[in-house]
């Protein structure tokens, strides 16, 4: 009579039924999972932090930008928009005021070495008057100014309910956050940010 052999049994009999990655999922470690949810974490921070370092989000409180964009909306800005380019005249920006630790969104008017005049409810720059369809009404103010190197003159689109140059004077460049590029809320609302091209 023949012996009968006995092979050494290394799995159990429901796992001969797995294919061989559902077994190796089955022994792996704890470490290995946990590794595998920090690294996911890890990862998701460092694409939360690339995408704010791009863009931000700001809500417009106030109507001196009526009518381009009104009280309540949420906005996109580029933070990297003048990393690489200079803002121009007719951009529509989010800057840190010059004197306290609000930020506004207002439009470039005049750009460093500018002459800046506002007399009888007409802008000009450098001479020449501005055509302006995107403001509320004409300033009832008039002055001029020179724009110094390394400063920017930005105006409301609403020209007399507006805390801006005209008021307390010149932007400098590193106050400057980005460029505003979308509306994102309201739903309704929802449009790219106007700039204009003098």
């Amino acid at each position: 009579m023949t012996p009968m052999t006995v092979a050494e049994q290394t799995t159990t009999p429901a796992e001969d039924a797995l294919p061989a990655e559902a077994v190796a999922q089955r022994r792996r470690p704890t470490s290995a999972f946990i590794r595998e949810i920090i690294e996911t974490l890890l990862l998701t921070f460092f694409i939360f932090w690339i995408v704010n370092s791009l863009v931000g989000r700001y809500r417009i409180d106030g109507n001196s930008m009526n009518p381009t964009l009104l009280n309540g909306e949420y906005l996109i800005i580029s933070n990297f928009a003048y990393q690489l380019d200079e803002p121009e005249r007719g951009d529509i920006i989010v800057f840190r005021h010059p004197r306290s630790e609000l930020n506004l969104i207002k439009r470039v008017i005049g750009l460093p070495g500018d002459t800046v005049a506002i007399e009888n409810g007409v802008v000009s720059v450098n001479g020449v008057a501005l055509t302006e369809p995107y403001i509320q009404a004409p300033p009832t103010y008039n002055s001029s100014w020179v724009v110094p190197e390394g400063q920017y003159f930005v105006l409301g689109d609403n020209r007399n309910n507006s805390s801006d140059s005209h008021a307390w004077g010149f932007l400098p460049e590193d106050h400057i956050l980005g460029k505003a590029l979308l509306v994102y809320w309201p739903p309704s609302e929802w449009t790219r940010v106007p700039h204009y091209d003098f």
